[in-house]
């Protein structure tokens, strides 16, 4: 009876033995393992494998793309003017070994090193070029930052600045720059197109005195014009070559 006891024992202690042993890593993850303290080359998985219990520690690594949100950072532009921003980078490990080893916590690093950067950037832009350029103000962090992180093995996809608060005030006197822009594009465009007319004019007039007798018709096509849409007294400036022949007329009959 003791015998059997002593072989049930040694079997459950095979069987966690056995457990502690066997690891499974999914497609996305890698296992970073360290026996005795030593870093074994190259990590384990995806799949089954085995370590020695007691002897090696892994640590698993998740190479899935991360979400990382960028607290707001109150920054203040080459132009003085203080905003608070905030964006989101997309990151993701590709080298499990150099994020494990080469920095103690890659996600503090990588949120510090993305807020430290944000600041710096932003404050060499004039607020002008923060709304109008985010595309190339992105591509600026996004470099600098993927720089940074690269030696942990951290490669920085994408960062987009997401929202930029302005100060009321500033609010203001930007809507009413642009009311001034657009009043000055209006009266630029007026103009233009008071030019233009008055070029046509010129042509016309050149063609009424190739041809004396257009400009008569005009002021008949007028006249009908007008009496066909107001039933109103009606005041026509009659030429005085239409009435010089009736003036010569008559100076000839009273003599």
């Amino acid at each position: 009876m003791a015998g059997f006891f002593v072989i049930a024992a040694v079997a459950v202690i095979v069987l966690l033995f056995v457990a502690s042993a066997l690891k499974i890593a999914r497609e996305y993850e890698r296992g970073v393992v360290f026996r005795l303290g030593r870093l074994l080359d190259p990590p384990k998985g995806p799949g089954l494998f085995v370590l020695i219990p007691i002897v090696d520690r892994m640590v698993r690594v998740d190479l899935r793309t991360i979400t990382l949100n960028v607290p707001p950072q109150e920054v203040i532009t080459r132009d003085n003017v203080p905003v608070r921003v905030n964006a989101v980078a997309y990151f993701r490990i590709v080298e499990p070994k150099a994020a494990i080893v080469q920095v103690e916590n890659f996600m503090v690093a990588t949120s510090q090193i993305a807020q430290t950067t944000l600041r710096s950037v932003l404050g060499q832009h004039l607020l002008d070029e923060l709304l109008s350029e985010r595309d190339k103000i992105n591509a600026i962090l996004q470099r600098i930052i993927d720089e940074a992180t690269s030696p942990w093995g951290i490669k920085v996809s994408i960062v987009e600045v997401k929202d930029v608060e302005i100060p009321s005030g500033m609010q203001r006197a930007m809507a009413r720059q642009a009311e001034a822009e657009r009043e000055r594009r209006a009266k630029v465009i007026s103009a233009e197109g008071e030019f233009q007319a008055s070029e046509r004019l010129k042509d016309a007039a050149n063609v009424m005195a190739q041809a004396p007798m257009a400009l008569q018709l005009r002021y008949l096509q007028t006249l009908l014009e007008i009496g066909a849409t107001n039933a109103t007294t009606i005041v026509f400036p009659a030429p005085i070559d239409l009435m010089k022949e009736f003036l010569s007329r008559g100076d000839g009959v009273g003599r």
